[in-house]
């Protein structure tokens, strides 16, 4: 039996309304004025309001307003019942948000017939509601769902430093999230010489080639130290890109910027000196592998000249210029950068 509450400070008409729709099934709950029948509805799980304008203490433009700022009320079906007939002030009820305006003298098939409609409305449009939080809670909303999809969906591999991840050239059967560790991306060229193309460390994706076609690895991907990452398969991904059209914008973004940073990379080895070059790397490898970039990097020769396209030997020298200028420590393969403001004005 749907609940309605009729406000109306007339108490004949009031009685009398009641006893109408009482007659029509419904369960009624009235109050003599608009005070009241906000009281009324907090307290009340209602289906449907039928209000008076005009009403002491508080009128029904008051009682309309009041209840549409509730979160509990504001879905509440409400028609306003009122001897008030000029055009300004049906227009007024409306404008306030009022599903529906009689005026009195009403016909009892006419108040009936409106409040069937306006409920069969509401119970419509709760359902859309209800299915549209369901889809926003499957909705993946940025890159940050994204990742914790993969945590709550992926696999688990551990790799220890210098294992290789994967291979250039193999099936690219999964995208990788990195947990913790630093994972170097790299290539060979015809004379066997290394060039990394990318750096990844915490929370940092990897290993996309393409999504339309089976395409494999481009570059080969090696833990730099003990990496956890977790790893999902192409198909998964695409099926989850293809119902969240905000992530798949998100993750066309993030491939963007990393052309853009590998087009930076290319002019760098091609126009830059050496010891910008090997600047540039070495604050990189101190930001992928350090909370605090001043900490000393453990890191091969070979790796910084393979990111900073020189010749492993020219690293070396250039290394030694640089700790005999006093801008870095040298122990063993640890680096330690003592003046970082120096590196940074070379970038």
């Amino acid at each position: 039996m749907k609940k309605v509450l009729l406000i109306e400070d007339d108490t004949i008409l009031r009685e009398n309304t009641a006893e109408l729709l009482e007659l029509a099934g419904y369960d009624v709950i009235t109050a003599p004025n608009g005070r009241i029948g906000v009281e009324t509805a907090l307290q009340n799980p209602i289906d449907i309001i039928v209000c008076d304008i005009m009403m002491p203490e508080l009128d029904g433009y008051g009682v309309l307003e009041t209840l549409s700022k509730n979160d509990i009320t504001k879905y509440i079906p409400f028609i306003f019942l009122s001897a008030k007939t000029e055009r300004q002030d049906v227009r007024k009820g409306m404008d306030l948000g009022a599903d529906d305006y009689i005026t009195k003298p009403f016909e009892e098939e006419e108040l009936i017939s409106a409040m069937e409609s306006r409920i069969a409305k509401a119970a419509i449009l709760k359902d859309e509601r209800e299915n549209y939080a369901h889809k926003e809670e499957d909705q993946l909303r940025d890159l940050n769902d994204l990742k914790n999809f993969f945590d709550d969906n992926g696999s688990i591999f551990n790799f220890p430093k210098n294992e290789v991840i994967y291979e250039e050239g193999h099936s690219s059967n999964y995208i990788y999230l990195i947990i913790k560790g630093v994972v170097k991306c790299h290539k060979f060229d015809e004379q066997g010489k290394e060039l990394t193309t990318a750096l990844h460390k915490d929370d940092d994706l990897f290993g996309y080639t393409s999504f339309t076609q089976n395409m494999p690895y481009q570059e080969t991907a090696t833990a730099i130290k003990d990496t956890e990452v977790v790893g999902l398969s192409k198909s998964e991904l695409i099926a989850v890109l293809d119902k969240n059209h905000k992530v798949t914008l998100e993750l066309i973004q993030l491939l963007t910027d990393n052309i853009s940073g590998i087009k930076d990379q290319l002019l760098q080895m091609a126009y830059s000196s050496v010891h910008r070059k090997t600047a540039i790397t070495i604050l990189k490898f101190a930001k992928k592998l350090n909370r605090n970039p001043e900490d000393p990097i453990k890191i091969s020769r070979n790796d910084l000249a393979s990111v900073a396209g020189i010749a492993t030997e020219t690293l070396i020298r250039t290394l030694s210029r640089f700790k005999k200028e006093g801008i870095i420590e040298i122990e063993g393969r640890n680096i330690r950068i003592v003046d970082y403001q120096q590196l940074q004005e070379m970038y």
